[in-house]
């Protein structure tokens, strides 16, 4: 691989802002040392300068899932400026093969995906963020997950000091979690060294999508309701995106600077996944979701795998509303749930991580303790924890 360009010393002394300014929660005190990229190797070189200092690196997108301490973080907070969408084939046989760069905004993706008549990512429309960070998490909503169009992940190697390219299987995919994700924790469960940053920095995403004018089989209930269909069934691409835009705008997920219901890291806690025999003990009315194998097939259909008959997905929203914690709990005060919706945590503009985080420890007990089904965050905790 041919050298990167060094990154221009003048930016590497640029001062930190706060990181309340770069997170859709708007906490975060200030960064050590910033750097917007503007270019792959200014990325890589600064990533790369960064672990040869043995300094702390944070590297951002879109700021939409991440927790960042009131005090800040005392290292190199890189955020990737890159935006952008190349199309390498568009074949009617064949699909549409796109590859994007990491900091290229989710929402930009989607929108072309529709307007150009490419299947498969139009139930994740309105999701804030990167496109780089939707591997990491397999970002999915609404029966769609992005192990269904995703092909291949080009990553800057920390630890190999290389830029590596992934295919789907290399990724392990699973809910809310992939190979990326996981290089975060060690095999102990603490943190890695390479946190609160991957071990993979993305640089750029390839996606395969279907070409049609008509969706991938709406796979979620309260969407094919919304789209008066029947579940399993098609519907315009245009008329997807708009149901679900409309569907998270009611839930306050649909970043509204107008909104402080929307002032949040989106769902704080991914919904559980629990042994058959844990949510047997449920209630009857608590949520059921088969468990799909961590191994997606290729396809941009709902079907990512064989459902696991040992494990059940439940609602985290449904827990913590049954739980005693209702939409709009704690308010009003600086911090509290949504709404419009129970599982996302709104800084009300004035509050601190600090208050967040009590937020987000008394719900989690409360869940505990009514059910004994402790929740996981979602977001990523930097320089903090529960």
């Amino acid at each position: 691989m041919t050298s990167p360009a060094p990154v221009n010393a003048g930016a590497l002394r640029a001062p930190g802002p706060l990181l309340s300014g770069l997170t859709t929660l708007r906490l975060g005190g200030p960064a050590g040392r910033y750097v917007e990229a503007a270019s792959e190797a200014e990325l890589v070189e600064a990533v790369r300068s960064a672990d040869d200092a043995g300094e702390p690196l944070l590297v951002l997108g879109g700021g939409s899932n991440v927790v960042v301490p009131d005090a800040g973080f005392e290292g190199l907070v890189v955020r990737d400026g890159r935006s952008g969408l190349t199309v390498e084939d568009a074949g009617t046989c064949a699909g549409a093969s796109i590859r994007v760069p990491a900091g290229t905004p989710w929402v930009d993706l989607v929108d072309r995906a529709v307007a150009e008549g490419w299947v498969g990512v139009e139930a994740l429309a309105g999701i804030p963020g990167s496109a780089g960070a939707t591997p990491v998490q397999n970002v999915g909503a609404y029966g769609q997950d992005v192990a269904g169009v995703l092909s291949t992940v080009r990553v800057w190697d920390r630890a190999e000091s290389r830029v590596r390219t992934l295919a789907l299987v290399d990724l392990e995919l699973g809910y809310r979690t992939s190979l990326l994700k996981r290089s975060l924790r060690g095999p102990d469960g603490a943190p890695s060294p390479f946190a609160p940053t991957p071990r993979y920095v993305v640089l750029d995403v390839g996606f395969q999508l279907r070409l049609g004018t008509l969706s991938a089989p709406v796979a979620y209930t309260e969407l094919a309701r919304r789209l008066d269909v029947a579940v399993g069934a098609r519907a315009p691409l245009t008329e997807v995106r708009q149901a679900v835009l409309e569907l998270r705008a009611g839930k306050g997920m649909v970043l509204d600077a107008a909104d402080p219901d929307t002032w949040s890291a989106g769902s704080f806690f991914t919904n559980p996944v629990v042994a058959a025999d844990v949510a047997d003990r449920l209630p009857e009315g608590a949520p059921r979701f088969a468990v799909r194998s961590a191994r997606p097939e290729r396809t941009t259909g709902p079907s990512l795998g064989a459902v696991d008959e040992t494990l059940v997905k439940t609602s985290a929203a449904w827990l913590i509303e049954h739980a005693g914690f209702g939409k709009g709990y704690g308010l009003p005060g600086p911090v509290g749930l949504s709404t419009k919706h129970a599982l996302a945590l709104t800084n009300r503009g004035e509050g601190t991580t600090a208050e967040l985080l009590a937020l987000a420890r008394t719900v989690r007990d409360g869940v505990r303790d009514t059910f004994g089904i402790v929740l996981e965050a979602e977001p990523v905790l930097v320089g903090c924890a529960l």
